[in-house]
């Protein structure tokens, strides 16, 4: 490995940012007295957002709404389609928004004047739709844990997708959200190989300990499933029938997945990452993912971007659905019950 690679970092390099009319570049190496990357260590950056549910008007995304306590995220999974969002702030999507995190310290007040409104009605909120809710960061923070006490004081339905371990601190909270079919956690695991789930998403919880989280959750009697996302081709397909056995085996209720797309300035992040972390097969998997969004990286069009098309999207939905029929048959997500939502606060009780 080169002596430049950021270790515990996903993205490797600083890519620029279209919303900046003036930036710091590299090009004319020669010109410079000392290089202009370092690893970066972590900085905290607040924001106080007026509201916190987004409505979510994209067809494919399978939710009405989503709900994000970080911006920002120190896992560093390097194809991460939210890294394009810290573009907004005026960071950049590679080193910036796995080392820049910007929290909302309002969201859970923000949240419940948001439910108090007479105009709301209740509809599973995702939490998060963008970054990880349970990221490090939430470890002292407790933003999220503080959110989910709202949501089980109005008996609000929620989802939530997370890829850490810290999950099983609230399982008090989820319990009782549970207990009226208020809350479906999804668990992501993208790859049992160690030696890739450290390259590619080098501060997450290990594959083992996300199997052990889903356990804890099934024990529990919280709705958990599993999200194997995304499959990148020549790199994690081939592990989708172990992914949902394991899943399977330690009582997951359901799996999902999607194909890995690159947009906005992610391509150019996966794309050094890839050359650098496995140049032998850099030209199979990048001509692979090509194949599957119309000849590019980028896929914005609806319903393909998120499965791909092909010869090869298909042989990896077979695969997924096979595996899924053979470990999952009779099993299934509780659906949500709406109708136990305190609309207008605690005066409903009475």
């Amino acid at each position: 490995m080169d002596e430049s690679y950021f270790k515990g970092r996903g993205a490797q390099i600083k890519t620029g940012n279209k919303f900046l009319k003036a930036q710091y570049v590299a090009d004319h190496i020669e010109g410079l007295d000392e290089p202009l990357l370092e690893n970066p260590h972590t900085q905290i950056f607040h924001e106080s957002p007026k509201k916190i549910i987004n409505k979510v008007e994209s067809p494919d995304l399978g939710m009405a709404y989503s709900m994000n306590p970080y911006q920002g995220c120190e896992h560093g999974c390097i194809y991460c389609y939210a890294r394009n969002t810290h573009e907004y702030y005026g960071f950049s999507a590679g080193l910036d928004f796995e080392s820049k995190i910007i929290v909302k310290k309002n969201a859970p007040q923000v949240l419940e004047q948001q439910l108090l409104n007479k105009n709301w009605n209740a509809a599973p909120i995702m939490l998060s739709g963008n970054t990880d809710c349970y990221q490090p960061q939430e470890q002292k923070l407790q933003i999220t844990r503080q959110i989910l006490k709202v949501l089980a004081q109005y008996r609000h339905p929620v989802g939530i997708i997370s890829k850490n371990s810290l999950i099983t601190r609230d399982i008090d909270i989820l319990q009782d959200l549970a207990s009226d079919n208020l809350v479906h956690v999804m668990i992501s695991i993208t790859t049992l190989n160690e030696e890739l789930r450290r390259a590619m998403e080098p501060r997450t919880a290990s594959s083992l300990k996300r199997l052990k989280t889903v356990e804890a959750l099934a024990k529990a009697n919280i709705p958990v499933g599993i999200m194997n996302a995304p499959i990148i081709p020549g790199l994690n397909h081939h592990e989708i029938p172990q992914i949902l056995k394991a899943a399977a085996d330690h009582g997951a209720l359901t799996a999902g997945m999607t194909i890995v797309r690159l947009n906005g300035s992610i391509g150019q992040l996966f794309e050094d990452w890839l050359r650098k972390n496995f140049p032998d097969r850099f030209e199979k998997v990048w001509n692979q993912i090509r194949s599957m969004h119309g000849g590019n990286v980028n896929d914005s069009q609806f319903a393909r971007r998120m499965r791909g098309e092909g010869n090869i999207a298909e042989a990896i939905h077979q695969l997924f659905r096979s595996s899924k029929k053979k470990y999952f048959a009779g099993r299934e997500m509780p659906a949500y019950d709406l109708t136990k939502f305190r609309k207008g606060g605690m005066l409903s009780l009475f």
